[in-house]
């Protein structure tokens, strides 16, 4: 059984880790934090069919469950730059087999989490992997089995908003309507991903 208790080396430690306090509760993240839903599409029809999600270690907060893998961002950088780099530590994704679609930010005042929404690069394969012990696991999701897991709550509520987001993005990154998409921030107070 995985332990409760976080565990003394193997940890990813950043200059932004830390606690910030946000009303009363509290954010990790002293300079904001971000994640990445990363998508894959059907070869023939473009749709998206699986999402790449880490369950939470047991001792981590709100640990047990699904959500993106992400985390603090460094005083340094941007939240695509950040989620990539927690990505790629948490998950073994490569940032350039990754197509950025958009971001969809949670503002807090002194807080903010940026979800960053991209999906498979043409021609990269991805094989997400637990690669630190912040995981229990991490693996691709088909969207059909979303309603069955115990999903963190605040990625639950924005999950509706992301997935709107991927839907209306085609595999070239244009919007359906022909416009182009990419590194566009939409901002939304009713939901945080980590």
């Amino acid at each position: 059984m995985p332990s409760p208790f976080p565990p003394r080396d193997g940890l990813h430690r950043h200059a932004g880790d830390g606690w910030v306090a946000c009303g009363d509760h509290r954010h990790w993240g002293l300079y904001g934090a971000a994640g990445l839903l990363l998508a894959r599409r059907d070869a023939a029809t473009g749709a998206v069919t699986d999402v790449v999600l880490q369950h939470r270690a047991l001792w981590s907060d709100q640990g047990g469950t699904w959500g993106v893998p992400g985390g603090a961002l460094d005083p340094s950088e941007d939240a695509v730059t950040g989620a990539l780099r927690e990505t790629q530590e948490e998950a073994g994704v490569d940032p350039t087999a990754v197509a950025v679609r958009g971001t969809h930010v949670l503002d807090h005042g002194p807080w903010a989490y940026t979800t960053v929404v991209g999906e498979v690069a043409p021609g990269a394969a991805v094989e997400p992997a637990a690669t630190d012990p912040e995981s229990l696991e991490v693996r691709w999701v088909p969207l059909g089995e979303l309603g069955t897991l115990p999903l963190l709550p605040a990625f639950a509520a924005a999950l509706p908003r992301l997935l709107t987001m991927l839907d209306g993005t085609a595999r070239d990154g244009t919007a359906r309507d022909g416009t182009a998409r990419g590194g566009g921030a939409e901002t939304s107070a009713d939901a945080e991903s980590a």
